[in-house]
């Protein structure tokens, strides 16, 4: 592991540093050299934070599966040596890995980012387009109308209603029974001074001094925005963090309506392919019904239309919703699975335990169900796994386009379609998104890649 690192990834470390100190150099107009050295600094510290959290979890499954696999039969037991083989597949590890982050931050977005706010939507307009790692003094005065709090499970999946009014700060002081701030409106800009009273902060009757000491503890905070934040003034490590649970939930439900359609429809067209059920018009009359052929027609109709031609209608019946995306991203996934459902089955009903199933007199159904279906399972997964890339993507193309997630949902798309103007000015609005996108997408590819090689027919003999 040490010695790829040495020989494959820090050429290309070294490179990135290359890179981003001269586009640095080029924005910020700073010197060469101080551009070269804050590059090295976060490239490195990057490199490191990546080393330590996909690094040390794939050297200890690799070691703890080494170790299992001394106690398994590998040549008897195919499902221990197709795990043997996905295990080997650095790559695949390594996706499942960041899938498996990208989840646990998706499922507990709102109890880990900094703005916890439905949306992250706690806007704060006097800091717009602040570059990253901008941090600033704010002052937290109640709203009149306090909002209800949700309970544990309302704030996992919605967030927290904000009960404060942030306000962005130079100075403060305190003279009576009074703070007075500057409030903070550009940098080199004077702002004006205000003036609270403490009881109005604090909302509490109590002494001066512990009056100053509740608001210097609870309502003076120090904020750090680590990504910088957008033109509204909003956190945008926040929203990004928020935008991995739209994904997600886009590719999620995309790929459930894809399977909950496709298996079916595959599968009969597969199984009465060359024996089409018949209905009795007559003692001496019968008619085979020509379910492939309907189901194939259907399925080459609905595959020479083009995806926004789909999406167009399910957005005009169900309205330009939260949930109206998913459902049209997985109408249009469900031919792929369809045609590959298809022709898997009409080779494995060809096999000697399906036509037992029908010496036995058992039904049709329990015969695709049962029987077919199970031993198909491997490469419905294989492309499961690709189509969850390929909702990310069409959710992200369709966001980009305005007809697919819409505000104040942080969708990743929707945000490379916003700031695509300010690549000059504020490049990491629409850079980050677009990173995070191919980051999760080549995850779900090399998951997928990994599973096609595990679970491969021949591979396996």
């Amino acid at each position: 592991m040490m010695r790829k690192i040495v020989r494959v990834y820090l050429p290309v470390m070294l490179l990135v540093i290359g890179i981003t100190g001269i586009v640095r150099a080029w924005i910020s107009n700073e010197s060469f050299t101080t551009a070269l050295w804050s590059a090295t600094l976060w490239v490195s510290a990057i490199t490191v934070f990546l080393l330590l959290v996909f690094a040390t979890p794939l050297i200890v499954l690799q070691r703890f599966w080494h170790r299992k696999k001394k106690k398994l039969d590998l040549q008897s037991d195919q499902k221990a040596k197709a795990i043997d083989r996905f295990m080997r597949n650095t790559p695949a590890v390594l996706g499942a890995i960041a899938i498996l982050y990208a989840v646990v931050v998706a499922v507990s977005a709102y109890l880990i980012i900094p703005d916890g706010s439905p949306f992250a939507g706690d806007q704060i307009n006097e800091l717009a387009y602040k570059a990253p790692g901008f941090h600033i003094d704010v002052l937290q005065v109640p709203v009149e109308l306090q909002p209800r709090q949700p309970g544990l499970i309302g704030r996992l999946l919605h967030g927290k209603p904000s009960a404060w009014h942030s306000i962005p700060i130079t100075d403060y002081s305190f003279a009576g029974d009074s703070i007075y701030i500057v409030r903070y409106i550009g940098e080199g800009i004077q702002g004006m001074q205000l003036q609270y009273a403490l009881t109005a902060i604090t909302q509490q009757s109590l002494p001066r001094e512990q009056q100053i000491a509740e608001i210097e503890n609870h309502h003076l905070q120090h904020r750090t925005f680590l990504l910088g934040t957008d033109d509204l003034g909003r956190d945008f490590l926040s929203r990004i963090i928020l935008g991995t649970r739209v994904s997600l939930s886009v590719g999620l439900v995309a790929v459930l309506i894809a399977l909950f359609i496709g298996i079916p429809l595959g599968a009969f067209a597969g199984f009465y392919k060359r024996y089409p059920p018949r209905i009795a018009i007559t003692r001496k009359k019968q008619w085979r019904i020509p379910v492939d052929n309907a189901i194939m027609w259907f399925i080459n109709i609905i595959w020479s239309i083009p995806t926004l031609l789909l999406v167009f209608p399910v957005v005009f019946a169900f309205g330009q919703q939260f949930y109206t995306i998913f459902i049209a991203v997985g109408l249009t996934m469900w031919v792929d699975i369809a045609r590959m459902v298809r022709g898997q089955v009409m080779q494995v009903r060809e096999m000697e335990f399906v036509q037992a199933t029908q010496t036995f007199g058992f039904s049709d159904s329990r015969a695709i169900w049962k029987h077919i279906l199970p031993n198909i399972t491997g490469p419905v997964i294989v492309i499961t796994a690709a189509n969850f890339a390929y909702a990310i993507l069409t959710e992200a193309g369709l966001s980009f386009l305005g007809i697919g997630v819409q505000p104040p949902a942080p969708s990743w798309g929707l945000m490379i379609a916003k700031y695509k103007d300010n690549l000059i000015t504020n490049p990491y609005l629409a850079l980050i998104p677009g990173f995070a996108i191919t980051f999760l997408v080549l995850a779900f590819f090399m998951v997928g890649n990994g599973l096609r090689d595990a679970l491969d027919i021949k591979s396996r003999l």
